[in-house]
């Protein structure tokens, strides 16, 4: 049973990873964006979300 609940575990994180990496790529297209429109707010707020996803990342390929 605990192998079934380990598998299952490793599979989530698997597919996490792999959202988290289609949220990097928004995030770094928005921030392009905001680069090209000089929006400083813009551009802080996407940094933001950036580093979260970043430790996110490293959080769950670490595991």
């Amino acid at each position: 049973m605990r192998k079934t609940a380990d598998g299952f575990k490793k599979m989530d994180g698997e597919r996490r990873i792999k959202v988290l990496k289609l949220e990097v790529d928004y995030e770094l297209a928005t921030l392009y964006e905001a680069m090209l429109e000089n929006n400083e707010a813009k551009k802080n707020e996407c940094k933001r979300k950036l580093e979260r996803l970043r430790q996110e990342l490293i959080r769950l390929s670490s595991k």
